[in-house]
C-alpha cells in the first residue's frame, strides 16, 4: 500500500451546498463557522472509513481494499459516529 502526505480537505462551498440542500425552509442560514466544522468531520469520518477498511482488508490477508471490505466496517463506524 502507497503512503501519501497529501492533505484532502472538502471545499467548503459545497460542503455549504450538501448541507443547504437539507434545509426546509428558504430561510435558513449556515453560517462560515458551522461549514468549517462540518468539513473538518467529514474529513475525520472519510479517515477513519480509510484507515478501518484497510485493518478490514489486512486482517482478510489482502492486498487491496475494496467495497466489500468498506461495507464490513460501515455499520459499527455509523454507530461510533
Amino acid at each position: 500500500m502507497a503512503e501519501s502526505d497529501t492533505e484532502v480537505e472538502f471545499k467548503k462551498e459545497t460542503v455549504s451546498k450538501v448541507l443547504s440542500s437539507f434545509f426546509r425552509e428558504d430561510k435558513t442560514k449556515l453560517s462560515g463557522d458551522a461549514t468549517l466544522l462540518m468539513a473538518e468531520m467529514l474529513k475525520v469520518f472519510v479517515q477513519e472509513a480509510a484507515v478501518r477498511s484497510l485493518k478490514q482488508a489486512e486482517s482478510e490477508d489482502c492486498d487491496q481494499v475494496d467495497i466489500e471490505h468498506f461495507e464490513k466496517i460501515l455499520p459499527q463506524l455509523l454507530l461510533d459516529f
